[in-house]
Parts: C-alpha cells; sequence; structure tokens
C-alpha cells in the first residue's frame, strides 16, 4: 500500500520501528511532533503502515527466532530456555512457519461406484 506520507509521519514511523522500539510515545517526540499530539489520531491515520511494517519486522526476525531454537538445542541446561522457546516458537507461528501435524485418514467401509441413473425409470 504505497501512499504519499508526510515528512513527520515518515520519520514517527523509522523511530516507531528504530530507536523507538514500538515506543509510540517516544516515536511522536522523535518524529518531532507539538507536545501534546494525540498518539492515538496518528495511529489511526496510519495503521495500514504500521501494520505493514509489523509484519515486515516479525517475518526479518524469523532467522533470529530460528537460531534461538538451535542454541537451546545446544546447550540445553542454559537458564531461560524454556522462555527462549516460547518466544521463538511463537514468532516463527506468526511468520508463517506453523508445524504441520500429519493427519491419516482411513475409511474402514467400502466405497462403491453405482452406475448412472438412466432416464427409463
Amino acid at each position: 500500500m504505497a501512499r504519499n506520507l508526510t515528512e513527520k509521519q515518515e520519520m514517527f514511523l523509522e523511530a516507531l520501528f528504530g530507536d523507538a522500539r514500538g515506543n509510540t510515545m517516544q516515536a511522536i517526540k522523535l518524529a518531532g511532533y507539538a507536545e501534546g499530539t494525540s498518539s492515538a489520531s496518528i495511529m489511526k491515520t496510519l495503521e495500514a503502515e504500521i501494520a505493514e511494517r509489523t509484519k515486515s519486522l516479525i517475518a526479518t526476525r524469523g532467522p533470529q527466532a530460528a537460531y534461538s531454537m538451535l542454541d537451546v538445542m545446544e546447550n540445553p541446561t542454559d537458564l531461560g530456555n524454556k522462555e527462549k522457546m516460547a518466544a521463538a516458537k511463537d514468532l516463527l507461528d506468526r511468520a508463517g512457519f506453523v508445524k504441520t501435524d500429519k493427519v491419516e485418514v482411513k475409511a474402514e467401509s467400502p466405497l462403491f461406484i453405482l452406475p448412472p441413473k438412466s432416464d427409463e425409470d
């Protein structure tokens, strides 16, 4: 969704996903908005751009999450591994790398295919 953003809006987005690390009030200050500017109005205006950048942020952190899981495998006794695994799993799930379960379906009753109905009946 490409639309023309003002310089302040672009600076807000850069700050929100950069130095402010998601803190809207800090991003407002870093972007140079006047003191007392409503964060709700800015967030509502930039809702689509924020959603798009959030998806991108999660996707780009996928490799880091995968390596966190590998680190837990290599050092299974480290403190905090349970939390690391949960966070990595959540992030990978949200990025679209969901564990799939194979389901096998068996039909115990036989299947009969009947001939087509004739118009003579």
